[in-house]
């Protein structure tokens, strides 16, 4: 029996989405970004213990910073009745996460941590997944092919067809399950069935009696579309493609596709690079990394400004002289090719009209943060470079030095890259100051269109970005069921269904909120966010149709694709040990990718917690050299600490590794078993070689880190 007082805990609508949960049942709860899925979801866990002798939860978030967000919605709801526990990766030296487990009520971590948990052989870190009785899965749309939600919820399935008990249940958090790249309504609906199957979902739960409530508590903002023409004269641009041509014409390989500054340009020309690599052709494989880096300029200069395209580009050939010890025939051709023009080039730039997606920027922001009535807004952009360029044309541009404007940005983490890297904990600082009001803009990349909880955020623009339907749901909120309007120009169906609407949307969370998008008329942006708005509604339409399933039709397409899903895993795992087994790891050789010496043998290799390879050889010390500040590894580990990074002694080539300074495990450089050094290593940096043929990465046994 219920206490009189749950139903005040919560809204109508997420009672109505939450009653099969409090049954026992596996269930996906669709929400709207901002309606409360969380509270939900605690209030489940608190009913949960309430009742299940022995009980246990585990709360499985995506992102660092949700970990404490999350935090505090379950400690309210727990009321300090519960022992709660929170693990992430930048927590420090930290008590092992099966002891955690043991001795608290409930945990909130990252899914990476649970699934090295469940393999560590450590007994202070093993857990198993049964020691749970609850998991729930936060934004688990992502659980699917060989992430790391599946890779745990394959556990689950497993130890399901094997009838192990007991097993948790299984309660799924999502704004938008998306439709899996499908563009029918058949595709669409598998796509739905799968994600049901990979979590074991009873049911997908969304409002059907309390749509109007919902409606009222998740006012959707305007959205509109900011439209611009394109460049009347782009001479920078024009400049750019012509050195394109350039390396095109030394490399003859007239089948490449010459769509200059877009996405799938930058997907061809790292395909030749890898390709490249592996035939050991070292000058086609520098022409496609500079083309690369002319291409990542001519992406700059159409999102932002030609100087910071050019500032982009003087880095990386500053960077390339610098390092480099030993100069190819092409790189040779390729810096002096980058000399010969940079001042016509940075003549070019200074002169460059003003990109008209800028001007609009400049426009909306002027409307939007020209009163005194607290705007506080979120501009998401495609890439850390890009965001760090607008930050510095914010700062910069003179029609906006007069506004109220305290920006600064909300990057990932993860790159070692200085100018381009963002430490877990530099994002949690900047999130506290947006949320007390100290800081009221923030230039960001994806990080923040999944979960972020900053209710005060009345403005959104996506800026000419390339994304799918889920990044477009989770920025928008559906409206206030009493305004009328729409956006200044809304091509989505009249008819859609005004309830679960477009994610980075959902970050414009306060009332008289607006949400723009940005982008060129007639652009790829442009119709890409057109498309989006389509498959959103085949998303709502096939979620729809396997909520009407019959119950019997429905669970036996979900046994069927758990079944095919772990037959189909099993094979990938036997293959995989085949490659491995192929070989003898003495015979792989590694080899600097630039180069092509070689410096070392896969035996020289060792794995660290399950996943860093590491190499151990002491004589690999004569191949490399070491830079003196340690390389930023946004995690602290347990039983090692980065050094340097390592560059190969005989070309300079900087994506080899880094120096991992190992605190316990024996190697040839310390028989005691204390302090040792090691190599972190990249497969980036690395070719390899070995009779009669090269192996796989799979088969060589290196990851990219």
């Amino acid at each position: 029996m219920i206490r009189s007082d749950s139903r005040r805990e919560l809204r109508p609508y997420q009672w109505e989405v939450i009653m099969p949960a409090l049954e026992g049942r596996n269930i996906i709860i669709w929400l709207p970004t901002g309606a409360g899925k969380t509270r939900a979801a605690a209030y489940v866990a608190k009913r949960h213990l309430e009742t299940v002798d022995g009980a246990k939860v585990v709360v499985l978030v995506n992102r660092v910073h949700l970990v404490t967000q999350h935090c505090e919605e379950f400690s309210r709801m727990l009321d300090k009745r519960w022992a709660i526990t929170t693990l992430s990766g930048d927590m420090g030296p930290r008590a092992g996460f099966g002891h955690l487990a043991r001795s608290h009520d409930l945990l909130i971590c990252t899914a990476e941590l649970l699934q090295m948990a469940l393999t560590s052989p450590e007994e202070e870190e093993h857990v198993e997944l049964n020691a749970f009785s609850l998991l729930v899965v936060d934004e688990c749309h992502h659980t699917h092919k060989d992430t790391v939600y599946n890779i745990i919820l394959s556990r689950y399935l497993q130890h399901k067809l094997q009838r192990t008990r007991p097993l948790p249940q299984v309660l799924g958090l999502t704004a938008s399950p998306g439709t899996g790249g499908a563009s029918t309504l058949d595709g669409a609906i598998d796509h739905i069935l799968q994600l049901c199957a990979n979590l074991d979902t009873w049911r997908i739960m969304s409002p059907q009696n309390y749509r109007p409530q919902l409606q009222e508590h998740s006012p959707q903002p305007c959205k509109q579309y900011n439209l611009c023409h394109r460049r009347s004269q782009d001479p920078f641009g024009d400049m750019l493609k012509k050195l394109m041509e350039r390396i095109h014409n030394r490399l003859d390989m007239p089948e490449l596709s010459r769509d200059f500054g877009t996405q799938t340009y930058e997907q061809q020309v790292v395909e030749l690079s890898q390709d490249a690599a592996e035939a050991g052709l070292q000058q086609r494989r520098v022409y496609a990394l500079h083309l690369r880096r002319y291409n990542d300029a001519l992406l700059i200069h159409h999102t932002v400004r030609a100087v910071d395209a050019l500032a982009s580009l003087r880095e990386f050939y500053d960077r390339e002289r610098a390092t480099k010890t030993q100069v190819l025939h092409a790189e040779r051709w390729l810096l002096a090719q980058f000399n010969d023009y940079k001042n016509e080039l940075a003549d070019l730039a200074t002169r460059s009209p003003e990109n008209p997606k800028l001007e609009m920027l400049e426009q909306i922001l002027q409307e939007q943060f020209g009163s005194s009535d607290g705007r506080r807004g979120i501009l998401f952009t495609q890439t850390r470079q890009s965001a760090h360029s607008l930050l510095l044309w914010l700062q910069q541009q003179p029609g906006l030095q007069m506004l109220d404007i305290r920006a600064d940005l909300l990057i990932g983490a993860g790159n070692s890259s200085q100018n381009t890297h963002m430490t877990q904990r530099d994002q949690q600082e900047v999130i506290r100051k947006f949320r007390a009001g100290i800081l009221n803009l923030l230039v960001a990349t994806s990080v923040a269109e999944e979960g972020l909880d900053i209710p005060q955020c009345n403005v959104v623009v996506r800026y000419g970005l390339l994304t799918n339907e889920i990044s477009m749901v989770q920025v928008c909120e559906p409206r206030d069921a009493n305004s009328p309007q729409r956006s200044l120009w809304d091509p989505r169906p009249a008819q859609a269904p005004p309830y679960l609407l477009p994610q980075a949307r959902g970050r414009a969370r306060a009332g008289q909120s607006v949400y723009s998008f940005v982008a060129t008329q007639g652009s790829r942006e442009l119709r890409r966010e057109l498309t989006n708005e389509a498959l959103e509604t085949l998303m709502e339409r096939a979620v729809a149709a396997v909520q009407k399933m019959d119950e019997a039709e429905y669970q036996a397409k979900i046994r069927d694709l758990q079944r095919a899903a772990l037959v189909k895993r099993a094979a990938q795992a036997a293959q995989r040990e085949n490659q491995r087994q192929q070989f003898l790891a003495e015979q792989v050789q590694l080899l600097c990718i630039n180069c092509m010496v070689a410096v070392g043998h896969g035996s020289d290799l060792r794995k660290v917690e399950g996943a860093h390879h590491v190499n151990v050889n002491p004589n690999f010390s004569i191949y490399y050299t070491v830079s003196r500040g340690p390389v930023v590894i946004d995690r602290t580990f347990k039983d090692w600490k980065p050094g340097g990074a390592i560059h190969c002694r005989n070309c300079g080539e900087v994506s080899i590794g880094a120096m991992a300074l190992n605190r316990v495990f024996r190697s040839p450089q310390s028989e005691r078993g204390g302090p040792a050094s090691a190599i972190r290593t990249s497969s980036r940096g690395w070719g390899k070689q070995l009779c009669p043929r090269s192996p796989s990465s799979e088969e060589r046994g290196l990851t990219t880190v």
